[in-house]
Parts: C-alpha cells; sequence; structure tokens
C-alpha cells in the first residue's frame, strides 16, 4: 500500500513536470511571437507549422553543445547553484501538484515561501562559481532581488492570511473570489515583487546592457545553460498561478494565470530598465511601509 503511494505520486509529479515544461517550451514559443509583433516583425515561424517546433529545436541544439574539459572556467559551487535552482522548480511542481491532490494542507502558502526562499542562494551559487566578475556583480544584484521579494512577499502573504483566516489555499481557492479589490495597493506590491523574483523587465538586474554580458549565466551553455533558462520560465508560470490564486481564486485561476504570462511578456516589450538603486529605495523605504501600515490596518 505504501508503495502504491509513493509510486502514485511519483508518476504524479513527473508527469506534472513534464505537463508544465512543454507549457514553459510553449511560453517562451508564445513570448517571442508576441515580441516580434510588439516590434513590427516576425517572430519564429520556420521550424514546424508556423514555429511550432522552434524552441524544440533550440533545445536539442543547446543539449547537444559541450565544452573542452579543460577550458571549464566554473567550479563545484556553480554546478550545486544549478542543481539547486532544479531542486527549487522541481518542488514548484510538486507543490502545485499537493494542490491538486488536496495534499497541501493549512499550510500551502508557507511552504511556498520556504521553497522560494532558496532562489537567492542558488543565484549567488551560479555566479559566484564561475570565476567571472560580471557574474559576481549580476548574481549579487539577482540574490539581493530575491531578498527584497521575500520580505515584500511575506508580508504580503501574511497579511492575506489575516484577511483570509489562515494559511490554506484550498479554502481561498473555494471561497474567496477577486480578492484583489479588497487590497488593490498589495497586487500592485506583489506584482512588482514577483517581477523582481522572476528577473524580468523592468527588474532583470542579473544583466545589464552596460556590462555587453547575459549577467549571472555568461559562462554557462549546453545543459547548464537550458536549466537555468528553462527555470527562470518555469518560475514565471508558477509565480503567475500563484498571483491568480491568491488575488483571484475560484474558476478563475488559470484564466488570470494566462492573463500573468502576458503581462511578464508585455513589461518586456514595453518598460524600461529602472535604476537599481531607485528600485532598492522603493522596495525597502516606500513599500514596506506601507506593508507595516497595513498590518495596523487590518489588526
Amino acid at each position: 500500500m505504501f508503495f502504491s503511494s509513493v509510486l502514485y505520486l511519483f508518476l504524479s509529479n513527473f508527469f506534472c513536470f513534464v505537463f508544465v515544461m512543454v507549457f514553459v517550451a510553449m511560453f517562451i514559443l508564445s513570448e517571442r511571437k508576441i515580441l516580434g509583433y510588439i516590434q513590427l516583425r516576425k517572430g519564429p515561424n520556420k521550424v514546424g507549422l508556423m514555429g511550432l517546433f522552434q524552441s524544440f529545436a533550440d533545445l536539442l541544439k543547446l543539449v547537444l553543445k559541450f565544452k573542452v574539459p579543460f577550458f571549464q572556467v566554473r567550479s563545484y559551487a556553480a554546478w550545486f547553484g544549478v542543481f539547486l535552482l532544479v531542486w527549487v522548480c522541481c518542488c514548484y511542481v510538486c507543490l502545485l501538484v499537493f494542490f491538486h491532490q488536496s495534499l497541501g494542507g493549512d499550510c500551502f502558502l508557507l511552504w511556498f515561501l520556504v521553497v522560494g526562499s532558496f532562489t537567492g542562494y542558488s543565484l549567488l551559487s551560479v555566479g559566484w562559481g564561475c570565476y567571472n566578475k560580471y557574474a559576481l556583480l549580476s548574481c549579487i544584484r539577482s540574490s539581493f532581488g530575491s531578498i527584497t521579494f521575500e520580505a515584500c512577499g511575506l508580508c504580503s502573504v501574511i497579511l492575506l492570511a489575516l484577511v483570509y483566516g489562515g494559511f490554506s489555499s484550498f479554502g481561498l481557492y473555494d471561497h474567496v473570489w477577486l480578492s484583489f479589490l479588497l487590497l488593490p495597493v498589495l497586487y500592485v506590491f506583489w506584482l512588482v515583487a514577483i517581477l523582481c523574483e522572476c528577473n524580468r523587465t523592468p527588474f532583470d538586474y542579473a544583466e545589464a546592457e552596460s556590462e555587453l554580458v547575459s549577467g549571472l549565466n555568461t559562462e554557462y551553455g549546453g545543459v547548464a545553460f537550458t536549466c537555468l533558462f528553462a527555470c527562470e520560465y518555469l518560475i514565471i508560470f508558477v509565480f503567475s498561478w500563484v498571483s491568480s490564486l491568491l488575488f483571484f481564486s475560484g474558476g478563475l485561476v488559470l484564466f488570470f494565470s494566462g492573463l500573468h504570462c502576458l503581462f511578464f511578456v508585455w513589461c518586456r516589450a514595453t518598460l524600461p530598465r529602472v535604476r537599481y538603486d531607485c528600485f532598492v529605495d522603493f522596495m525597502w523605504e516606500s513599500v514596506l511601509l506601507v506593508l507595516v501600515f497595513y498590518f495596523f490596518v487590518v489588526l
């Protein structure tokens, strides 16, 4: 009985992971298409029907690439960061499976914050282990941005738990609809925080045009780069789903998850990058003060 339950959970997580990764491939293709039409050009349209297999062709090309071992410039810390980021994404997928199988319990939102807290360590290891000064600078910026999200995200989740009466996502999914109308300012702050956590414009501080490099993944290629690239888009999907669950809920979750994914693409296509010091001052001096004020109001 125990073995069958474990096997069932393993297969559920595996198929959910495969489904999410296929969705990530389609999301990458959709983003490139939308960005192309926004910039008055065509996106990928050569590989397969209307470019549907472009993402899979890119994946095959990256997987088949390799580096000569004697010219590797990464340490074990860098590989540990890549594995840790993949582990975080697998944990996100497990949380999705547990939610849809009613196994999350009354602390689902807290477990989500616990898993998200490992992102900063993975980003720091990915950049620090490359022996590259640009990667080091970008990983410090990215890890600090992840800490900023943890501070604002933790305050947001606690505020919503005080309003809803608990950290359980099941009651939230069944009984609370369109809660963003109750706390619209909190919803705006949450969107800013997840843009920073997902390393998306205008808060993609892992890379900068002045450095003319890709950022913390400068020294990566092949399978390692594929993992970093795919994990970024998987985290975007997860946070889109969680945002819909927290602020819309009910049968509207999947619909608004798609809208949040479209929001990420729109931000990348239209918004300019914000100066790093302005962003830090805004998040730590303004947003946190407003959230603390919300605590006194709710209590």
